[in-house]
C-alpha cells in the first residue's frame, strides 16, 4: 500500500494510536496509518486476537493487543470504531483506562450517542476530537470527505488529529456533533432507505432483477448494483445510523409516506394531482426548468453508468436462478463467453419504460422536509452523489419526468414490484419509529440470505461503477 503523507512531524514521533474495533473500518484504518508511520496499537473481542495477531503479523506498525484496557493506556489518540449501537456499553468498559491527556474520538455514523458516552465516561483531563470517513471500507479515502469534530479539545490536541488522519488523504469537513447526523440524515438515511426497500421488494418477487428485460440502463445498473452493495455490508452499519440518530426519524418516515401516497395516486389514476405534486417537488428541489439552481454540468452522465450492467456477470450457480419464481429472466443471457466479463457494452439494450417510484418518492421526500441535497455535497458519500444524481437525471431529462408519470398512471408492469416496494419502505419506517435494532437485523438477514450468492459479482461491479463515476467527477 501506497504512503500517501510525507514523514511524521519529529514532535509526534512517538504518539502512538489506538483503535478499539477492528471491523472493516477499523482494519482500513490501522492499514492507513500504519503505512504512512504511525505506530498503531489495536483490539477486538478477545475471541478475535489471535485471527487480528495472524493477519496483522507482517505489519511492524501496528500492535493487536487483548482488550481496550490496553489499548487506552499505551496510546495518546484513541479511535473507538464500533457498532453505534453499542457505543456506550463499550465506551463505559474502557473510558477508566485512558491514559492521561490522551485524545479520543468515535469512527460511529451517529455522533448523538458517542459524545454522550464520552461526556458520562471519559476522564476530565481526556480531549474529545471524534471523525466519520463519509465512505465505505473498500472505497479509497483519497478525496473523499472526512468530518473532524472538535467537541472538546485544545487546538494543540486537535491539530494532532489531523496531522494523524492527514495520511488518508481525505477532505476534511469541520462540524458539530449535531450537524453531523443532521447531515448524514439528510444524506445517508433516506438514501439506505430506497435500496433497502428495493432489496425487499425484489426478494418478496423472487427476483434476480438483472437476469431479465426489465431492468436494463444506466439508472436501473444504479439500482440494482447499490442495492447489492448495502445488502452485502454488515446490517448494524444502516440500523445505527437510522435508528439511533434523532434527525434520521423524520427523514425515513417521510420517505415512506411519499411513496405511499405517490402510489395511491398512481392506483387510483389521478393523473393531474400527480403531476401536480411531482413537479412542485421538482421545483423545490432542483428549481424550475432554467434556474440557477440547474446549473450547467449534471453530476452524472449516463453513458459512464451504461457500463456497468450485471446481466453478463458471471454468478456462482450460473446465470439464472431456480429461486426464481416468475418469468422475467427468461431472456438471461445463456451464452457462456460473455457471463464471464463485465459488460462494458455502448450500446445496451433499450430500457422498459418505468415510473421510477424511488425516485419520485425520494424526490418528493426531500421536498416535504425542504432539504436541498446539494447543500450537503461537501459532506456526501459516494452512494449518495450516483443517487442524487440519478435522481437529477431523471428530473431534468427532456420527457424522462413526463414518462415516468405516464407509465405510473397507465402501465401495470411494475406495480408488483412498486407494491413490494411500497409495503418495505413503510417495514422499515416502522422498525425505525420502534427502534427496534433485532427487528431491523432480521428484516436484513433475511433479504441479504437471498441475494447472497450473487455478491461477489455484483460487488466487483459496483466497486467498478462507484469509481468511474468518482473519477467523472474530478474531470
Amino acid at each position: 500500500m501506497a504512503q500517501f503523507e510525507a514523514a511524521i512531524p519529529p514532535a509526534m514521533e512517538s504518539f502512538v494510536v489506538g483503535l478499539i474495533g477492528m471491523g472493516d473500518m477499523g482494519k482500513m484504518y490501522a492499514r492507513r496509518l500504519s503505512s504512512a508511520g504511525w505506530r498503531v496499537m489495536a483490539c477486538d473481542t478477545e475471541d478475535k486476537y489471535e485471527g487480528l495477531v495472524k493477519e496483522f503479523a507482517g505489519n511492524n506498525k501496528v500492535q493487536i493487543l487483548r482488550n481496550g484496557h490496553l489499548v487506552s493506556r499505551a496510546s495518546d489518540y484513541i479511535i473507538y470504531s464500533v457498532e453505534a449501537a453499542n457505543i456506550g456499553r463499550i465506551v463505559a468498559q474502557y473510558a477508566p483506562s485512558t491514559k492521561q491527556n490522551a485524545i479520543v474520538g468515535g469512527q460511529t455514523s451517529c455522533k448523538d450517542p458517542e459524545i454522550k458516552a464520552f461526556e458520562q465516561h471519559l476522564p476530565g483531563d481526556v480531549d474529545i476530537v471524534s471523525c466519520h470517513s463519509l465512505h465505505g471500507p473498500n472505497v479509497d479515502p483519497r478525496g473523499q470527505p472526512l468530518v473532524l469534530i472538535k467537541h472538546r479539545a485544545s487546538d494543540e490536541s486537535f491539530a494532532k488529529v489531523e496531522t494523524v488522519l492527514r495520511c488518508l488523504g481525505s477532505k476534511h469537513v469541520y462540524l458539530t456533533a449535531q450537524e453531523h447526523d443532521r447531515i448524514t440524515a439528510d444524506t445517508q438515511a433516506v438514501t439506505h432507505a430506497a435500496f433497502l426497500s428495493m432489496g425487499k421488494a425484489w426478494h418478496a418477487n423472487r427476483q434476480f432483477p438483472w437476469e431479465g428485460s426489465r431492468y436494463v440502463g444506466g439508472i436501473e445498473n444504479v439500482k440494482i448494483n447499490l442495492m447489492l452493495r448495502i445488502y452485502s455490508q454488515k446490517w448494524h452499519v444502516y440500523a445505527g445510523l437510522a435508528i439511533l440518530n434523532p434527525e434520521a426519524h423524520k427523514q425515513i418516515s417521510q420517505f415512506a409516506r411519499s411513496a405511499t401516497e405517490l402510489f395511491y395516486l398512481m392506483l387510483e389514476g389521478r393523473a393531474e394531482e400527480l403531476r401536480a405534486r411531482v413537479y412542485a417537488a421538482r421545483d423545490r428541489v432542483f428549481g424550475a426548468e432554467g434556474s440557477p439552481k440547474w446549473g450547467a454540468r449534471p453530476l452524472l452522465r449516463g453513458e459512464v453508468l451504461d457500463q456497468f450492467s450485471l446481466r453478463t456477470t458471471a454468478f456462482p450457480g450460473g446465470g439464472s436462478s431456480s429461486n426464481n419464481s416468475h418469468n422475467n429472466n427468461n431472456d438471461a443471457s445463456k451464452d457462456d463467453k460473455n457471463s464471464q466479463r463485465i459488460s462494458s457494452s455502448s450500446s445496451p439494450s433499450p430500457s422498459l419504460p418505468n415510473n421510477h417510484l424511488s425516485l419520485l418518492a425520494m424526490v418528493d421526500c426531500w421536498s416535504a422536509l425542504g432539504i436541498v441535497p446539494y447543500d450537503h455535497m461537501i459532506c456526501s458519500t459516494p452512494l449518495f452523489r450516483l443517487w442524487l444524481g440519478v435522481a437529477e437525471h431523471v428530473f431534468r431529462t427532456p420527457g424522462l419526468l413526463d414518462e415516468c408519470l405516464r407509465v405510473g398512471i397507465e402501465d401495470n408492469t411494475f406495480r408488483r414490484e412498486d407494491l413490494q416496494f411500497t409495503i418495505a419502505a413503510c417495514g422499515w419506517a416502522e422498525c425505525v419509529s420502534l427502534r427496534q435494532f433485532e427487528t431491523w437485523r432480521q428484516r436484513f438477514a433475511v433479504t441479504q440470505e437471498f441475494f447472497e450468492p450473487r455478491f461477489a459479482g455484483a460487488v466487483e461491479v459496483g466497486n467498478r461503477m462507484v469509481k468511474a463515476v468518482l473519477e467523472s467527477d474530478d474531470n
